[in-house]
């Protein structure tokens, strides 16, 4: 039996992989690699970086193309068989990581290379993925003594499962809860949500309405639903999901691999001689040390917590006064925010749904792309997928592609939640030809209904357009080393730069003016829903900012502060960062910790601060298209070149300062989100 996995492809073999090629696949490709980097090594005592680093490059990559589909399928079409297949594989890749990483005759191959005569000839990127290299030999423990090396990779495999563990917990917590529901419970919901909630209760076979913890379901209940208990159920079952509480209360309880996951990255941290696992986390970060990062949360919140408790009595008075809510409960905060919102501004995301169907955004946000980097998007009619939703599309410049992206829109049940990108390969060197960079873009949109195309709301345009600023970063990039080309290399608190920038096309009118175009008439966004849309860009932009830094605070003090307990500590710890910037009051049952995945399950521990820290940069980039013009070709060749070109091979500031002219300013950020410097 051939095993797709095994074989080289340009693009993924979806259709041809089977869950029992996966672990075979992986194992071989360990084992060779094992051995070829040991040959490699015992060759010769002279190593230059053809010879070493690029050989090894090109063995890892081959092991990366066998695993990326397998990764994503897992995370897009989830099922008992491929999640076993795939969490067998995971101690064998993170013992390879171990064992790369902890290899000393490597690290002194590698630092001779860096030591040599050759060195100053070497290229910016392959000087910058030696120095990397070079790290992370020191950050795998390549120094420490053979029973510490061996807890080492002890901890980073336990991590690993725990980490799968965690993200799998919320998944089945997430497709667990179901609610089957009549119209009239349903009152006050868009006919969008409604002919959803209806399709699913047909694709079930059951009667009525169906709703379910996927956000285009249970977001639209919380925002539109006049049924208080209704709203209450909803929210409930969402916030104690993975928990010891609410409906499935203990069925796929995170709390003892959240506290296992941080007693072993302080265990991991304390074992290279870092205080705590935030020291850590920023051994690989832009920020320098965790006070400096406290230090700007709590800048920002300062600036922003007066305003943001303005915004909830402001509120909270419109609910007593126009509603008779004597005291607003966390499942009204949505629900009267929106109605406060209309009264204000006389616009809902509802209304501008009709101006924003995917078949006329998606060649909007390809206009936008084009205008700014010379390059078109072209639509791959004939290709292998794993979904009839996925969409292929090739990046063209001067007639030649340039990079693949795959686009899966749309939320189903068996996939993750949220929206991401991932490369599916990087670009590099291969035999001399360059290996063209492959990304997956992935969103949970509101599907389409029947015959009607799927109409976004302007937040999903968003987020479309932020997946879609990650993905040039990883396909503009003009480096052919993998370990610095495109996101590869870019310090974690960096990466959302060119995501959060791009999401700025999404509130100006010279964009807007193409990117929308009513699903039925063509006509682009009306002016006058432009302005109020525009008026409300920043309605309760307090509000959304602390909430947003009691993230990045929480996740932050727990990796700092963490020195063991159980559940109730990490619950505690929320508490105490919810007191000091939080302005909305948090019910008793909510355990949002128990499905905080971006720091349990994803690459964000001690990290979520990126998000804010790469928005202060991202704000200061825009504002030279700001001064200069939005469409500026000139300035879009510029943050081409300076940023997204250069990928991990340069630092981030002197990237920034590059492209800016300066270091970043912070007082861009606080104008875009309507807050006073």
């Amino acid at each position: 039996m051939t095993n797709p996995l095994l074989q080289s492809h340009s693009l993924p073999p979806f259709s041809t992989i089977e869950v029992d090629h996966i672990k075979p696949a992986i194992e071989s490709l360990i084992e060779r690699n094992k051995s070829a980097i040991d040959a490699l090594l015992q060759e010769s005592s002279e190593f230059n970086y053809a010879s070493l680093p690029a050989a090894i490059e090109a063995l890892d990559s081959e092991l990366s193309a066998a695993w990326s589909p397998v990764a994503h399928l897992n995370h897009v079409c989830n099922s008992d068989e491929l999640r076993d297949a795939y969490n067998s594989c995971l101690p064998l890749l993170s013992e390879y990581g171990t064992w790369t990483g902890q290899h000393e005759a490597m690290y002194q191959a590698y630092q001779q290379i860096a030591d040599s005569d050759d060195y100053a000839a070497l290229s910016a990127g392959q000087k910058k993925a030696l120095e990397h290299s070079l790290r992370d030999f020191r950050l795998a423990g390549v120094a420490l003594h053979d029973e510490k090396k061996k807890r080492y990779g002890e901890i980073k495999a336990r991590l690993s499962d725990l980490g799968a563990k965690f993200g799998e917990n919320v998944l089945d917590a997430t497709n667990a809860w179901t609610k089957q529901v009549s119209e009239e419970q349903l009152a006050g919901l868009p006919d969008s949500t409604l002919a959803l909630a209806k399709q699913a209760a047909q694709q079930q076979g059951v009667e009525g309405y169906l709703l379910t913890l996927e956000f285009p379901s249970y977001f639209p209940v919380l925002t539109y639903c006049d049924n208080a208990d209704l709203r209450r159920e909803v929210y409930e079952a969402n916030a104690t999901r993975a928990s010891e509480l609410g409906p499935h209360a203990g069925e796929f309880d995170n709390a003892e691999t959240m506290v296992e996951t941080l007693n072993l990255r302080r265990e991991l941290a304390q074992l290279l001689d870092f205080d705590n696992y935030a020291e850590l986390s920023l051994a690989t970060k832009m920020a320098d040390t965790p006070p400096q990062v406290v230090e700007f949360l709590r800048e920002l919140a300062a600036k922003s917590r007066a305003q943001a408790h303005t915004e909830f009595e402001e509120l909270a008075a419109f609910a007593r006064e126009s509603h008779g809510v004597a005291e607003l409960q966390a499942w009204d905060v949505s629900y009267y925010s929106e109605k406060l919102k209309q009264a204000r501004y006389e616009v809902s995301q509802e209304d501008i749904r009709p101006y924003l169907p995917v078949n006329k955004v998606l060649p909007g946000l390809f206009e936008v792309i084009r205008r700014l980097y010379g390059v078109t998007v072209r639509e791959v009619t004939d290709f292998d997928t794993y979904h009839p939703d996925v969409k292929l599309y090739a990046l063209v410049r001067d007639d030649e592609v340039i990079a693949h992206f795959y686009l899966d829109l749309y939320a189903r049940a068996h996939k993750r939640g949220g929206a991401w990108m991932d490369g599916a390969s990087a670009r590099r060197l291969l035999q001399g030809e360059v290996q063209l960079p492959v990304a997956f873009l992935v969103c949970n949109f509101t599907p389409p209904v029947g015959d009607e195309p799927a109409l976004l709301t302007h937040n999903e345009l968003t987020t479309l357009f932020h997946e879609c600023g990650h993905g040039l970063h990883h396909m503009l990039t003009q480096q052919t080393v993998a370990a610095v080309a495109g996101v590869h290399g870019v310090p974690w608190d960096a990466v959302e730069l060119p995501s959060q920038f791009l999401e700025n096309w999404c509130w100006e009118p010279e964009a807007l003016a193409f990117i929308s175009g009513h699903h039925e008439t063509g006509e682009p966004l009306p002016q006058a829903l432009l302005d109020k849309m525009l008026a409300a860009k920043n309605f309760q932009s307090g509000m959304f900012m602390v909430r947003q830094l009691e993230f990045s605070l929480f996740d932050f003090q727990l990796h700092i502060n963490w020195d063991g307990g159980d559940a109730s500590t990490v619950q505690q710890l929320l508490e105490d960062v919810r007191s000091e910037v939080a302005v909305v009051p948090i019910p008793a049952f909510n355990r949002f910790q128990n499905s905080f995945s971006h720091i349990f399950a994803g690459g964000y521990a001690a990290g979520y601060y990126s998000y804010k820290w790469a928005e202060v940069l991202s704000a200061d980039a825009f504002s030279r298209f700001e001064d200069e013009g939005i469409f500026n070709p000139e300035t879009g060749r510029s943050f081409m070149h300076e940023v997204l070109e250069v990928g991990g091979s340069k630092e981030p500031m002197e990237a920034f300062v590059a492209f800016r002219g300066r270091e970043p300013s912070i007082e861009p950020l606080l104008r875009h989100s309507g807050i006073a410097a």
